[in-house]
């Protein structure tokens, strides 16, 4: 990307002296699409052809500090539509059902109250059920179907620059452009190698953002013939960084980062007046979108909200971005990061996996950028930066984005910087447990736990005390610091089963001998919570090839619980060619119950095709002829 571009324009004069009388509500408009980092023309990237969002920003605002709090969409879009993080509600991994406290009003139904027309076209994803909580969720829901006079809130969400057309690089998706990107002119991130493949899905990419731009200067259009310009507040964004390695799915700033402008006609300019210029570096995450939406409609922002208005006088600048990176698809993650705008703090929970995990999503068979990538590896060419996401990950990691644009550089153990690192590190540990984080809970257990309780996850993770909540933070604090396996008995013997299962992770973790704790991981394949016995059985077989763990797995397999089948089926994936014993009861007993269309192979779009991917992972592992079309 080249040089931010500040293009000075006049700021209208603000009507609203104690004589002048109050304009309407204002409509709002959201212009979302999917899957692209900041890189329209109005941020200086003089390869994207955008002349309907710049033509926005002309008259709007243009924020270089805005992010997507989690680098995926059904966390990002949870976030959106609730004004809260998703791991407080639970709704962190990709594509799940959970039940929301009764009585939570999102985004829409808080407007709908305030008298607005509340549309959604089309997507939602939002990891929890939505029924009944807009007038219009369809693919022909519009403002122009409202009643006569009110105001509207509606949102409309193109799916052009999803990582699947980007990668696809079908002719028919850009029929729509007189003129398409010079491969040879892109400017590829030095994680990505510099093959013609790859130059020709980054420019593609850019002709996608160039088909947006036509659909956002069409519903602009449509605001001009309505007469509803003038009294229509517009934002145009993306829900996270670009759908490619190295962006999507990675916490960081490639993937958290996302453009947006932000529309304000003149007789609404006063809501902006806290903005120092058509440029603005305040930082704005997603779960700050909805308090501000609802601030601007005039209404009151639900308590339980937990992002902020940032826009009007009086509003103060945030301090830190944070961001949540959990399961994708079947590949379990568990991430944190905080953002102080200057350098970007990572805490992997997860070190052990690399982010190319050995799975489908990431797998030669996924067409584009991944297929190139692995091709590219087979015959040893990959840069540095892209060998190093099929490694582990470090457990921490800092950042400097004001002297390290594409993040290379890890300073979590530059000396000079040891405080900055502890007090980041602080500030996560404490956001996690100020919002009793519950990816602190493995997915099965923390639905399996609001089942039984007859609650939502939100309120179980609140049952906890904060001495209590506390204690599972610090064992999931121990993974990747550990000198001696012998340190996590403690954890190990513990009576809460989710500060059991971070000793287990933390195990898992370890590199070294895990002799001494043996006897403990022969203990916890009896474990009450079946995803601790799981997660011990994964680490028995893979470092003694155990029987018994076998037969656990195979029995969680047999499962009727799906989140809790998934994480034994992603278990069963990552013993990788050890999974031998167990493929005559995935083949002839558990596939069978996860098979059907989708894709031609799995049943539904959530549990059982996240099930089937992690399975037909484990066969391909193994050896055998799988045929996954992706």
């Amino acid at each position: 990307m080249k040089k931010l571009l500040i293009i000075p324009v006049a700021i209208g004069a603000i009507a609203c002296g104690n004589n002048a009388k109050s304009p309407e509500p204002p409509n709002i408009l959201w212009i979302t699409h999917e899957d692209l980092s900041p890189i329209y023309g109005c941020y200086g990237d003089e390869y994207a052809r955008t002349p309907n969002i710049d033509l926005l920003a002309e008259s709007g605002y243009t924020f270089t500090n805005a992010f997507s709090n989690a680098p995926i969409c059904a966390p990002a879009r949870s976030t959106l539509i609730t004004g809260m993080y998703a791991t407080s509600l639970g709704t962190q991994h990709l594509r799940s059902e959970i039940p929301v406290q009764e009585g939570m009003k999102i985004l829409p139904e808080v407007l709908r109250e305030a008298g607005y027309y509340t549309t959604n076209n089309v997507k939602t994803d939002y990891n929890f059920d939505h029924s009944g909580r807009w007038d219009e969720s369809s693919n022909q829901a519009h403002w122009r179907n409202r009643p006569e006079g009110k105001p509207f809130f509606s949102v409309f969400n193109f799916m052009i620059t999803h990582e699947g057309p980007i990668n696809a690089l079908r002719s028919s998706d850009t029929e729509s452009l007189d003129t398409l990107s010079d491969p040879d002119k892109a400017e590829l991130p030095p994680y990505l190698p510099d093959s013609p493949r790859m130059r020709e899905i980054w420019a593609h990419m850019y002709d996608l953002l160039a088909v947006f731009d036509q659909g956002v200067g069409d519903l602009v259009g449509q605001l001009k013939e309505d007469g509803l310009l003038d009294n229509t507040v517009i934002f145009v964004f993306s829900d996270h960084g670009h759908g490619l390695p190295g962006h999507k799915r990675w916490l960081n700033n490639a993937g958290l980062q996302v453009p947006f402008i932000l529309h304000v006609p003149d007789k609404y300019k006063h809501f902006a007046t806290n903005l120092e210029g058509p440029v603005t570096d305040r930082m704005v995450g997603f779960v700050d979108f909805a308090p501000t939406v609802i601030s601007l409609a005039g209404a009151e922002v639900p308590k339980i909200m937990e992002g902020r208005n940032f826009l009007g006088a009086g509003t103060e600048p945030k301090d830190f971005i944070y961001g949540y990176r959990d399961r994708a698809d079947d590949c379990y993650e568990v991430s944190r990061s905080v953002y102080d705008g200057r350098y970007l703090y990572v805490r992997h929970f997860m070190p052990q996996l690399p982010y190319f995990q050995q799975a489908i999503i990431f797998g030669p068979q996924k067409e584009g950028s991944y297929e190139e990538i692995h091709r590219l590896r087979n015959i040893g060419m990959l840069p540095e930066g892209t060998r190093r996401m099929f490694g582990r990950k470090p457990a921490e990691e800092l950042f400097d984005l004001e002297n390290d644009r594409w993040e290379e550089n890890n300073l979590v153990n530059d000396p000079t910087l040891a405080g900055l690192v502890e007090y980041l590190g602080k500030k996560v540990s404490t956001w996690m447990l100020n919002h009793q984080d519950t990816g602190m809970f493995s997915e099965g257990e923390m639905m399996i736990r609001a089942s039984g309780n007859n609650t939502s996850v939100y309120e179980m993770a609140r049952d906890y005390s904060r001495e209590d909540f506390s204690e599972i933070i610090k064992a999931a604090q121990m993974v990747g610091k550990i000198e001696d396996p012998s340190e996590l008995i403690p954890f190990l013997e513990a009576e809460d089963s989710a500060v059991r299962f971070w000793g287990l992770v933390a195990l898992d973790a370890f590199e070294g001998d895990l002799s001494s704790v043996n006897p403990y991981l022969d203990n916890l394949l009896d474990d009450p919570s079946l995803s601790n016995a799981v997660k011990a059985a994964e680490i028995k077989i893979k470092r003694y090839n155990d029987r018994k763990a076998f037969r656990v797995l195979e029995d969680v397999l047999d499962h009727d619980y799906e989140p809790l089948v998934l994480q034994a089926a992603i278990s069963v994936r990552q013993l990788e060619e050890k999974a031998e014993p167990l493929l005559p009861a995935i083949e002839n007993r558990i596939m069978p119950k996860y098979s059907g269309n989708v894709w031609g192979r799995y049943r539904t779009w959530s549990y059982p095709m996240f099930i089937g991917m992690a399975l037909d992972q484990a066969m391909i592992n193994c050896g055998m002829d799988v045929e996954v079309q992706r």
